[in-house]
């Protein structure tokens, strides 16, 4: 289990350095960053300058080096529009990314489980054709068109909940409600599969031949053992779920470390763009690296090795 887990550990550092680099080099293939410090109409010699002032002079591969120790530290360096420490700007906004994913993660057990158990336990009935129709059309439609919907009908003709905004917790409905639904899909056919592969085994049988009441052989025997790959899957999503709050958040003018990514890609910002990709690159990682040790501790062939 000690070499398993050392050998994730070093799998996932690897991951995030070559997404740190990767992301480095394509953010500065996509524009001269002296250009967006200085602004298009800047001569050529306020460009040179700023270019010599911030290093852009420099070889890239110098430049990745020094982000990098830098970042290792937890210094992501100046914004260049906000004009304020990136690291400072995240740890402002990242609580409501965080609030925004956990919540959207929790709907999305408590729609998906449920649906996925009932669709099991009436195979090829009514029930299961609806869940399965529920979560085809959460997995069709577009997260921002969804998001529109909800705040044309809750907001606007209901009134029920704010469209945007976190002064309230009613704020948060909405956009839980379309990052959950997102993730829904994948959950409830893992737990319908699941369930399904559980039920015909022989100790089910035996169970229901003793005469144990229906119900309790279904949560209490049966989705004991189906539950197991739905909480790895559910880490794996969560982590999608915080790259995936960019849209949500910009729909719902939330301002968490998703709207301050799309502020900074649209006012070419490269530190907070560089600062921003290799967090949520971390946090898929981190919710990965969680789920692959806890299917490895389940796994008795690999706790003992």
């Amino acid at each position: 289990m000690l070499k398993f887990v050392l050998t994730k550990i070093g799998m996932a550092a690897l991951v995030a350095l070559t997404v740190s680099f990767i992301s480095f080099i394509l953010l500065f293939m996509a524009g001269d960053p002296a250009i967006a410090i200085a602004g298009e109409g800047a001569s050529g010699e306020v460009i040179a300058a700023i270019r010599s002032q911030y290093g852009f002079d420099r070889p890239l591969l110098v430049q990745y080096v020094d982000w990098l120790m830098r970042a290792l530290s937890g210094d992501f360096g100046m914004s260049y529009y906000f004009k304020a420490p990136v690291s400072g700007m995240i740890a402002e906004r990242l609580p409501v990314t965080m609030t925004i994913g956990f919540l959207g993660m929790s709907f999305a057990l408590l729609l998906a489980i449920p649906m996925g158990v009932l669709a099991a336990a009436f195979p090829n009935t009514l029930i299961d054709r609806l869940a399965l129709g529920i979560a085809v059309v959460g997995q069709a439609i577009p997260s921002f068109w969804f998001g529109l919907i909800l705040i044309v009908v809750f907001s606007v003709n209901l009134g029920w909940v704010p469209a945007s905004g976190t002064r309230q917790w009613t704020g948060y409905v909405l956009p839980m409600i379309v990052l959950g639904y997102y993730a829904t899909p994948a959950i409830m056919r893992l737990t319908r599969a699941g369930m399904l592969e559980v039920l015909s085994a022989d100790y089910i049988r035996t169970a229901r031949a003793k005469g144990i009441k229906p119900r309790r052989v279904l949560f209490k025997h049966a989705l004991r053992n189906a539950i197991i790959p739905v909480v790895s899957l559910a880490a794996v999503q969560l982590g999608f779920m915080f790259g995936g709050s960019v849209v949500v958040e910009t729909i719902f003018a939330l301002h968490g470390a998703g709207y301050l990514a799309w502020e900074s890609i649209s006012r070419n910002d490269l530190p907070t763009m560089q600062a921003l990709i290799l967090i949520f690159a971390m946090f898929y990682i981190a919710f990965t690296f969680l789920a692959d040790v806890l299917n490895a501790w389940l796994d008795p062939r690999l706790r003992t090795a």
